[in-house]
């Protein structure tokens, strides 16, 4: 437990303090008094109002919960309208509007790619993650079930399987035919690579050498111009590298002598301070802004133990090619980051205020990552992040456009305590609660001066879909969430919002995350579709689906799509307020499945967060298939069984039945693990069962669902000892 101590009237632990004055204002000029002095002036004149829109939440919630119990099933749709325009849920569509964003990096505003999301307190992922700005495809497709592991192809542990490699390098083959064609021929037959008059040359054995279709394809290369090291090619704005190297063990088999093609891909990445960690404390919160300040520093670096040697992860350097009329071309080697942020519900005891007050979480993470971005928004970095001096700030979990605005509001404050230009802090509106999306254009109008990215995330709007209308009778089992019509709706929404407002080419249309991270396969068949509906970015879990997802921003002109969008007729907000209930009784089969596979989820992912701290977990499911889950996949799990039990499709002995008989299962799959704790140990169940059951039997009482009061008051015990 850290230590306290006062600063300008603030109770501040000493954890924080000391990072503060000896690290994080090191440098700025800005002196301490002056900073707690401001941090204290923003706790005073915000945090009020930061409890008003909570309670705004709950008296909003308070209402939807009595009608929906006076008007059991699915309601009238033009009674249910004009009652959520009463309480102030469905406010009226603003005035046609435009963003006008200034000084976005071009990775958001004018590059269509992958996005990464990553926990930041783990130094190890974000480094990793900063650095999947590139990635290579063979090893992409060599070590994933992108191809298929049986057969020829099978995957044959340490030893290189020669058949699977080749369909590696077709593939890879395929993909330049695609985005760098030739005049005549096709690179598959290529024999060697060089540049002739800054003209990219290739030669094809017996047939005669071919230059490119489109010469403005070669961005340039490194090496000797007549046998390069690498060729870099450039396609719907990412660029493709063709490594060669005669002495690699794949070059040296190549007629071309080609190792590799590396493909850039997370073009963008979230360090992320909510639903992948577990930040509950004061020395967590500080773990977060020292490796944020690390980022923004171009300084961060992770001890890897690999194969049985040890070495030091640093930031890649950017990279520099010969362009083909001899200046020097420097493209940058990481990821541009961008931070998320909590969002408004939660305190936290790093700072109380003068009455002994938590103060919100979200106010004291706007002005430490904004601290921590001085560096980089001043040049003084070893590694830039942003070229145009800007920050940006993924804000989640907002509800409706006056939380928006006390965004913006907030991060202005964040721009005078440290004399910065006014919007050089950029927003991210994540649209991932209901009353949101009803109102999404509102809620971009509220901050068209700094916003640069919208997207949907289903795992938490589902959940608030959900909480919202719990009490309004039973909702269909998760699996049919998404064919149910309020999804389609919401996600054509949301595409329709962000072009009515001009976000394309001023910053990003989001969708988001593929949640399977062993299934690449069904990754690349399915995915296409987020950039076929609009998306010019898309949540993916590891640097290796980043590589792969890039795969489809090269098959489809993302930008293209978003032009020809435009011109459709907007969708309706009324499909979007289509309660998801079930139509009639569940079939019991369906219930016993449902209850099981969702506590299995909790059980395994409630079990690491309470007990190890790990906020982002790959749990298996009831049928074995690997799923990512943070807490927004927790909040649809509870609330799915919440809203069941408030309506008797289960009760609780069924659900601590389910709860005893899958902490075996939970246990027995993380028996490798020798720091676990089994959930029901020799004195009964544990603090991580309690954190499971409770989120099922307290669902519904949660402020809009949310899993975060439970688990952060569980875990702060945990951490107590």
């Amino acid at each position: 437990m850290s230590g306290r101590t006062e600063r300008a009237g603030l109770d501040v632990a000493e954890v924080l303090a000391r990072f503060v004055e000896d690290e994080a204002l090191a440098g700025t000029g800005i002196d301490a008094d002056d900073f707690w002095t401001g941090l204290a002036a923003i706790v005073t004149d915000l945090a009020p109002r930061n409890r008003e829109l909570l309670a705004e939440r709950d008296r909003i919630q308070e209402r939807l919960d009595a009608w929906h119990t006076e008007h059991p099933g699915r309601p009238d749709a033009g009674d249910y309208r004009a009652f959520l325009e009463e309480i102030g849920y469905l406010l009226p569509a603003p005035e046609p509007f435009m963003v006008d964003t200034e000084d976005v990096d071009d990775e958001i505003a004018a590059v269509a790619g992958p996005q990464l999301v990553v926990p930041l307190l783990n130094a190890r992922f974000a480094v990793n993650a900063a650095n999947a700005r590139w990635g290579s495809l063979y090893d992409a497709l060599y070590g994933t079930d992108a191809i298929p592991d049986e057969g020829e192809t099978a995957l044959t542990g340490s030893d290189y399987n020669p058949t699977r490699g080749a369909v590696s390098i077709r593939r890879g083959r395929e993909l330049l035919d695609a985005v760098a064609p030739l005049a005549s021929g096709s690179h598959a037959d290529a024999t060697a690579y060089r540049v002739e008059d800054g003209a990219l040359v290739v030669d094809l054995g017996d047939a005669a050498p071919s230059g490119l279709a489109d010469p403005g394809g070669l961005v340039g290369w490194t090496g000797d111009a007549g046998s390069p090291d690498t060729v870099l090619l450039v396609h719907h704005g990412l660029h493709v590298e063709v490594v060669v190297d005669h002495d690699h063990p794949i070059g040296s088999d190549d007629p071309a002598g080609v190792a590799d093609v590396v493909l850039e891909a997370a073009v963008t990445t979230i360090m992320d301070l909510e639903d992948s960690v577990a930040a509950v404390d004061a020395d967590d919160k500080v773990l977060g802004y020292r490796n944020w300040r690390d980022l923004m520093r171009g300084a961060l670096t992770a001890e890897v133990d690999k194969g049985g040697e040890s070495f030091t992860r640093t930031m890649a350097p950017d990279r520099e090619y010969t362009a083909p009329d001899g200046s020097t071309v420097t493209l940058p080697g990481r990821a541009l980051l961008l931070v998320r942020n909590v969002g408004h519900l939660m305190t936290t005891d790093a700072v109380r205020d003068p009455d002994g007050a938590e103060v919100p979480e979200g106010i004291l993470d706007t002005v430490l990552t904004a601290l921590g971005a001085l560096p980089d928004l001043r040049g003084d970095t070893e590694r830039v992040n942003s070229r145009r001096g800007s920050m940006y700030i993924v804000k989640p979990k907002m509800h409706g456009p006056a939380e928006v605005a006390f965004a913006a509001e907030l991060f202005a404050r964040a721009e005078t305590l440290f004399g910065l230009e006014p919007a050089t802090l950029k927003m991210g509106i994540m649209d991932e609660e209901r009353r949101t999306s009803v109102n999404l254009l509102a809620c971009i109008r509220e901050a068209r001066e700094r916003v640069v990215f919208i997207n949907t995330g289903f795992l938490d709007r589902t959940g608030d879909e959900i909480h919202t209308s719990l009490r309004a009778g039973v909702m269909v089992p998760k699996g049919e969430m998404r064919s149910e019509p309020w999804l389609a709706a919401y996600e054509r929404s949301n595409v329709d919002a962000g072009l009515a407002a001009g976000l394309l080419r001023h910053g990003q249309i989001g969708k988001g995350m593929w949640a399977m991270p062993d299934l690449m396969h069904d990754m690349l068949e399915q995915k296409v579709g987020h950039v076929r509906a609009g998306a010019t970015t898309a949540w993916v879990p590891s640097p290796t689906a980043a590589t792969l997802h890039a795969l489809h921003y090269h098959e489809v002109d993302a930008f293209a799509v978003g032009d020809e969008l435009a011109g459709r007729e907007s969708q309706e907000v009324a499909e979007m307020l289509r309660v998801p209930l079930a139509d009639g009784p569940l079939d019991p089969d369906v219930v016993a499945t449902e209850l099981d596979n969702n506590v299995q989820s909790i059980l395994g992912y409630v079990v690491r967060w309470v007990d190890q701290g790990v906020g982002c977990s790959k749990v298996p499911d009831i049928h074995g298939v690997a799923l990512m889950e943070d807490r927004a996949t927790l909040r649809i799990s509870s609330q799915l069984l919440a809203n069941w039990l408030a309506h008797g499709v289960v009760d609780e002995e069924q659900l601590d039945d389910s709860l005893h008989r899958l902490s075996s299962v939970v246990d027995e799959q993380n028996a490798g693990d020798p720091g676990y704790e089994p959930l029901v140990g020799t004195g009964g169940p544990g603090l991580a069962f309690e954190a499971a059951r409770r989120l099922v039997v307290e669902g519904a009482q949660q402020p809009n669902g949310y899993t975060e009061p439970l688990l952060h008051g569980l875990r702060r015990r945990k951490k107590s000892g």
